[in-house]
């Protein structure tokens, strides 16, 4: 069983593995290779007796242990009893003692109070003796010769004194009293202007307690506000940081400020008054001093942005040591200083941006060899009547102009202009009064839209229209007016970023801002409406070139050979495209967006008018319809580069039209009611086919029949 024991005590317990134990040690006492289950089952029931007879010991056991166990509960509680009976007892005497200790308290404080009645009257006599005896002094006539006013040593003594007896000298007679208040009032000036130089002298020495104890004595003389203009005129001396004084103000008043909450009463209103001084006697006299010279008014304006920012920040800065009563302090602080000036800025503003616009224009122009010229609306009439005159008379009288292809319009001097607007408008949110602010805004943007767009953009489009080829001439015409609308379109692109971000913000949600808005609208108007004069103009001096040019080199064999010839584009229509795909790619270049669209649908439909009705000029046999044909598909290929699907459709349709001069006669009503000749009109279709060499001979055939009884 001692066995059994052991095993069951092992941590930890596994009930297989002894049963596993068991029963090898069962099967050993046999043999390897030998089994008996009756020893086994024998071994079984007399393990679980044992088991049985071990589990009844170890509960009597356990039954010992629980009576022992409450025998010492019970020894236990009764000590807890009897330790919080002690407890109770201590309490009771506590709170008796306490009470006891209360009741002596008062007695004593009940005593105090009734020496402090008796001593208070015997102090203030004591106190108005000595005040009588010091008084007497300066009764008699002569000087005083009491030590304790003539000594440094009892320099905090001698100052209570004569402060008190000053106080009282204030009630007595004059005429009685007059030289003894004389010699009291000298002495307290005397022993003032000593307290204020002993506080210079511990100021300099960084003595906080020294300067704290005399701070609150002179606290009490009338010389009061004197400490204080000491220590700020004291702590003020010295640079803030060298020539540039902005740069120490901010730590400066940190480090004074936490001097002066240690020494004074009211640090506050000290900390304002060292503040006051600060702008009205340095920062004025710095500002003066910077700004006094206004002969370059350019360097004069970036002085004072520069300088009141500045002052400006430091107020935001600043803000951290003023009282909530003194919000605006600092913000009136720093208009005293610049009001003279801000009171003239926008003049001075709008005088040195009209004058650097100008001088921009002037020196471009210069470098350009150019003397400005008075664009007149007559000069329009004036070409217009030359252009006709030359038309009906089969000459050119027109001068053209063109500057050998000079623009006159520079992004450069765009971006110059609008960089000094920039500048102004900057200076101008920062430096003029909010109710004014719109109004200089306006004033400044009406320069800016004067210098760059009337002066530089409209008068390069004046040039650039007086410089486009008249229509219907003789000699291909170079277009420079692309250019012209290139550049204008940057430069517009560029003005409408500067309002975005300079001019609008400035008269956002105020009644200027239409105003504002309309004076753009309106030079922008007048910008778009001679750019697109002008495209209609270059349009057609292309398109005209092309039938002028047309009506002069195509002659009536390309279309009507007398022989047989190869089936090629005729030599004009050949030099057309040829000189219509530079100015197509010109005009890629220069014009993109809708504006692009429509240009190049324009120049389409313009330039198939013209060749549809050059066409219809001639008569084709079959060697000749099949040169328009080829003529017609050279044009294609040269406007597919319009991307225009418009365009591309009446060419198509056109190269239909020509298939009618080739087909044989016996066919023609079958190519009219294709789908792209059958919504076409019938006249238009009988036209063409008038126009074939052999309209006589199939016109008395059925070949026409139907085409001449509906719409096709």
């Amino acid at each position: 069983m001692m066995s059994h024991m052991e095993e069951l005590e092992q941590e930890p317990f596994d009930v297989a593995e002894f049963i596993e134990r068991l029963t090898w040690r069962t099967s050993n006492e046999l043999g390897p290779d030998e089994f008996d289950p009756d020893l086994l089952h024998e071994t079984f029931v007399q393990t679980i007796k044992d088991l049985t007879i071990l589990q009844e010991r170890q509960q009597r056991k356990c039954e010992k242990l629980e009576e022992a166990l409450k025998e010492e509960q019970k020894f236990h509680g009764s000590n807890v009893d009897k330790l919080q009976e002690k407890h109770q007892t201590s309490v009771d005497w506590f709170h008796q003692l306490d009470e006891k200790i209360n009741s002596v308290a008062g007695k004593i404080i009940h005593l105090g109070e009734q020496l402090e009645n008796v001593n208070t009257p015997r102090s203030r006599t004591v106190e108005a003796q000595r005040l009588l005896n010091h008084m007497s002094e300066f009764l008699i006539p002569g000087r005083i010769i009491n030590d304790i006013f003539s000594d440094k040593t009892k320099l905090f003594e001698a100052a209570d004194i004569i402060q008190k007896l000053y106080t009282i000298s204030q009630d007595l007679p004059t005429d009685k009293f007059g030289e003894a208040k004389k010699k009291i009032e000298g002495k307290y000036d005397e022993i003032e202007r000593a307290l204020i130089e002993e506080f210079a002298n511990a100021q300099k020495m960084e003595d906080i307690e020294k300067m704290k104890h005399i701070a609150s004595i002179l606290s009490q003389f009338k010389g009061y506000s004197q400490c204080v203009d000491a220590y700020i005129e004291q702590s003020q001396a010295s640079t803030y940081g060298g020539k540039d004084i902005f740069g120490g103000i901010l730590p400066m008043c940190r480090h004074h400020y936490a001097i002066i909450k240690k020494v004074f009463a009211s640090p506050d209103q000290v900390m304002s008054k060292f503040i006051l001084n600060i702008y009205q006697l340095k920062i004025n006299q710095y500002a003066q001093t910077k700004l006094e010279d206004r002969r370059d008014e350019d360097k004069y304006l970036k002085t004072l942005y520069d300088m009141y920012s500045r002052t400006m920040k430091l107020s935001n800065d600043l803000s951290e040591f003023t009282m909530e009563s003194d919000d605006d302090l600092l913000a009136k602080l720093t208009m005293n200083i610049f009001a003279k000036h801000l009171a003239t800025y926008i003049d001075t503003e709008a005088r040195v941006l009209d004058g650097k616009c100008s001088t921009e224009l002037r020196e471009f122009y210069r470098g350009k060899k150019h003397q400005k010229k008075q664009t007149e609306r007559f000069q329009e009439l004036k070409r217009d009547v030359q252009a006709l005159i030359g038309t009906r008379a089969n000459i050119n009288i027109a001068q053209i102009e063109d500057y050998g292809g000079e623009t006159f319009l520079s992004e450069e001097l765009a971006i110059n202009l609008l960089q000094e607007s920039k500048m102004a408008f900057k200076r101008c949110r920062l430096l003029s009064k909010k109710t004014e602010l719109p109004s200089n805004a306006i004033r400044l943007a009406d320069i800016l839209l004067r210098y760059l767009m009337h002066e530089h953009v409209d008068y390069a489009l004046e040039l650039g229209l007086h410089a486009i080829p008249l229509a219907e001439s003789k000699t291909h015409p170079q277009i420079y007016f692309f250019d012209c609308v290139q550049k204008s379109n940057t430069v517009v692109h560029l003005l409408e970023k500067t309002y975005s971000a300079s001019i609008l913000p400035c008269v956002l949600s105020t009644p200027r801002y239409i105003d504002c808005i309309e004076k753009k609208r309106i030079m922008l108007d007048q910008i778009e409406s001679k750019l697109d004069s002008g495209l209609d103009r270059s349009i057609n001096a292309l398109v005209g070139w092309v039938k002028v040019y047309l009506q002069n080199e195509q002659r009536k064999s390309d279309f009507k050979p007398d022989t047989d010839i190869d089936t090629v584009a005729s030599p004009a229509c050949l030099h057309v495209v040829q000189q219509l795909m530079p100015a197509i790619q010109q005009i890629q270049c220069c014009i993109d967006g809708e504006n692009l669209t429509s240009i190049m649908t324009e120049m389409g439909v313009r330039l198939h008018r013209v060749i549809f009705d050059h066409l219809q000029q001639f008569q084709f046999n079959t060697a000749g319809a099949m040169c328009a044909i080829c003529d017609v598909n050279e044009y294609r290929k040269c406007v597919r580069e319009l991307k225009s699907p418009l365009v591309t459709q009446l060419f198509d349709v056109l190269h239909a039209l020509c298939n009618l001069l080739l087909v044989k006669h016996e066919n023609l009503q079958e190519v009219c009611g294709g789908e792209t000749l059958n919504s076409l009109d019938k006249s238009v279709v009988m036209n063409f086919i008038q126009l074939r060499s052999d309209y006589k001979t199939i016109k008395i055939s059925n070949s026409l029949k139907g085409i001449n009884d509906h719409r096709i």
